[in-house]
């Protein structure tokens, strides 16, 4: 299910899935994007960033064309410790790899893979300078 931004309309609440993971998209070529992310993130349980919400950043592939500086992306993400992927859309091969990357997270988060939480997933893709 996709929505442009949060909080989603709750005269539909019966009839809506489980949420088990939230993939806030960003385009870098959009500060728009990100504002709408950042607004957005308050209306998100605290309980979601122990590894059911990731960033996918949009765009990358034009450098020249950025309005956000994936610097502040990447700090996004740590503050609310979730990872950040980084994609073109544009391209088929990257297209597809990322979507098989976020449905095997969302494998993960639906407890679908015996053995792997969200929580242990999330601290498998830490960043080993973090450390």
């Amino acid at each position: 299910h996709l929505a442009t931004s949060l909080p989603l309309p709750s005269e539909r609440d019966h009839l809506r899935p489980r949420i088990d993971l939230v993939v806030f998209m960003i385009d870098i070529k959009s500060k728009y994007s990100l504002k709408i992310v950042e607004t957005s993130l308050a209306y998100v349980d605290a309980s979601f960033f122990l590894g059911k919400v990731c960033f996918l950043v949009t765009g990358v592939g034009r450098v020249n064309a950025c309005s956000i500086e994936t610097n502040a992306i990447c700090k996004l993400g740590e503050a609310y410790c979730s990872p950040v992927l980084f994609c073109e859309l544009e391209l088929e091969g990257i297209r597809v790899a990322t979507a098989q990357r976020l449905v095997r997270m969302l494998q993960i988060c639906a407890g679908h893979i015996q053995g792997v939480s969200a929580l242990s997933f999330v601290s498998l893709m830490r960043n080993s300078d973090d450390d």
